[in-house]
């Protein structure tokens, strides 16, 4: 039970995380940082890793895992000669202050009861093997309900993330292969996982293991095989997630969502979030 309320929680925080990747008042602190921000990709890399200090790419690259390492040499540690860690994380809060005012107004700072929810959902996870659930709860939480209710959302993402990367070595998934498996049920388009960097030869590479395996057919779908492989990797990622929602419980956790739906409407009423993203957000079939 706690799998599937896990799932539903997280179509419901993901997009409001995911806000600090996309909004332009985040855009416009990164700029003022002295990033590029002709590409989403250095504030992409500054704002998500900041947490665990000045980290090098074998960490990001470990910690993030289906993007290509040789992308991240590309901007790490690169992004840490241009603002400190200390200096995006500050800007990362005003980002996000500045992002839920635009969203809702007055009303952001109206957020106290959800942002209780959340914190005490995130404060009752265990950290082993979380390293970037960890690094988030390890910094102090804001004052002001609105940033601390985004904290809380972003400890809980990077919480489910992290028992994600568990979920798809178990299924011996490498990080090119989790991307490729992913794309062959039809989760993304294909040109969508671009972005994370891998060249056509390693893509290309990474089908001919799968295809070896049995997991996706000549034409890069997914076989039977590999459907079921996706849907073993999805529910154990459901289950590894479930520890807060099940400290929470289940009413607490409904009245959460019903409490977040004003903001997740105004996301994505926004329009700043891509159309298709590669997360699988309402493509991704899970029996029970």
């Amino acid at each position: 039970m706690f799998g599937s309320l896990a799932r539903q929680m997280w179509h419901q925080i993901e997009p409001v995380h995911a806000t600090i990747y996309f909004s332009p008042e985040a855009f416009e602190e990164a700029a003022a940082l002295g990033y590029d921000v002709a590409s989403r990709w250095p504030s992409y890399f500054a704002w998500r890793t900041a947490p665990l200090g000045a980290a090098g790419p074998r960490l990001v690259a470990a910690t993030y895992y289906s993007f290509s390492p040789t992308m991240i040499a590309g901007y790490v540690p690169g992004i840490w000669a241009t603002a400190e860690p200390s200096q995006v994380l500050d800007a990362r809060l005003r980002a996000m202050d500045r992002t839920l005012r635009a969203l809702l107004g007055g009303s952001a700072r109206e957020l106290k009861e959800p942002a209780e929810l959340a914190v005490r959902a995130a404060e009752s996870i265990q950290l082993a093997h979380r390293p970037l659930a960890a690094a988030n709860l390890d910094l102090p939480w804001a004052d002001e309900p609105h940033l601390a209710l985004w904290q809380a959302y972003t400890v809980l993402r990077e919480h489910r993330g992290d028992g994600h990367l568990t979920a798809l070595q178990v299924a011996d998934l490498d990080a090119c292969e989790a991307l490729v498996s992913f794309a062959a049920i039809g989760a993304a388009p294909v040109a969508n996982f671009a972005g994370r960097g891998w060249s056509e030869e390693e893509w290309g590479a990474a089908q001919e293991r799968l295809a070896a395996r049995g997991l996706i057919d000549a034409e890069g779908a997914a076989t039977p095989a590999g459907q079921a492989l996706r849907e073993q990797v999805e529910r154990m990622t459901d289950d590894l997630a479930a520890e807060p929602w099940r400290a929470l419980g289940e009413v607490a956790a409904e009245r959460l969502a019903q409490l977040n739906r004003p903001l997740l409407g105004a996301v994505f009423e926004s329009g700043m979030l891509p159309a298709t993203s590669t997360l699988g957000i309402g493509k991704v079939r899970v029996p029970a």
